[in-house]
């Protein structure tokens, strides 16, 4: 895949994604927001707003940014943040990849279903960890490859596919573990089946 080919994908999905994903996701997205201990006043930003789905269930005092790299999605998401009055709330076409943002500009970090769409992850969790602040909260919500044999031959089937649907299916999870650079507290299944899995910790101090 390529910023191309998301583009294109999500372009697509755009006018049918609240209608088609929004409850398939939404058991996931709020379990990592209500997984967040929030602070008056902290900085939050979430990578792959999409059509700001999330952007309603944050607390009013905190401030939020999102970004994506889809202006169609975002066009949906500005649309949300007019119809709920959402003052607290930036949104900005920006790929992940490059994040242009100062080191250590966010309190916490929500990335939801988004490692497995760019074309380099771990480029994405470097940017990530650059953006955080020292001690920052971050929860990354995704699907990783299963374990059960005959489910990870099924999405490695699906995987030359993965330009067109936007996403790669048999991405694993021990990668992800081994490079994100944070202290996982947590690992719990979401959304149906538990088919999503939401990672949740800290960054250490260090960089």
């Amino acid at each position: 895949m390529d910023n191309n080919s998301i583009r294109g994908a999500y372009k697509r999905y755009a006018p049918v994604y609240d209608w088609v994903f929004g409850l398939v996701f939404r058991n996931g997205r709020r379990t990592a927001l209500k997984a967040l201990e929030y602070k008056p006043g902290d900085q939050i930003l979430e990578v792959g707003v999409g059509t700001g789905l999330s952007l309603p269930e944050f607390p009013s005092y905190v401030h939020i940014t999102g970004i994506d790299l889809s202006q169609e999605m975002l066009d949906r998401a500005q649309e949300r943040v007019e119809k709920h009055g959402l003052t607290n709330t930036e949104l900005y076409c920006m790929d992940a990849m490059e994040l242009d943002f100062p080191d250590n500009s966010f309190d916490k970090l929500i990335v939801l279903y988004v490692l497995s769409v760019v074309p380099d992850p771990y480029k994405l969790m470097r940017e990530i960890r650059r953006v955080a602040k020292p001690g920052a909260d971050v929860i990354f919500v995704n699907h990783f490859a299963k374990e059960n044999p005959l489910i990870r031959k099924f999405e490695a089937s699906l995987s030359k596919y993965a330009a067109p649907l936007g996403f790669q299916p048999d991405f694993p999870m021990e990668p992800v573990l081994e490079n994100v650079g944070m202290d996982v507290k947590t690992i719990k299944p979401v959304n149906l089946f538990g088919y999503w899995t939401m990672l949740h910790g800290k960054y250490l101090d260090e960089q």
